[in-house]
């Protein structure tokens, strides 16, 4: 379970704006779209859904060079 705390109403909105069932994944392509959006409140959620994306890292990761690096620790 996330830490991240959503209020109950305040969820599946960007799905019902964005024309997409709930527990459909939004296409990267989409959301970068309305992260553009005139509308004020559909870029935050926008924005708030591109950053979750980034909520859950392996312990490590490939670098532009190739090899591993450790992060948070990792052994």
């Amino acid at each position: 379970m996330s830490d991240i705390a959503i209020k109950p109403s305040h969820k599946g909105l960007l799905h019902r704006a964005l024309g997409l069932k709930q527990g459909e994944k939004i296409p990267t392509s989409r959301l970068q779209s309305a992260a553009h959006s005139s509308d004020p409140t559909m870029r935050k959620r926008a924005q708030f859904a591109l950053n979750a994306k980034k909520f859950h890292h392996a312990k490590t990761s490939k670098r532009a060079d190739g090899r591993a690096s450790r992060l948070y620790g990792a052994k």
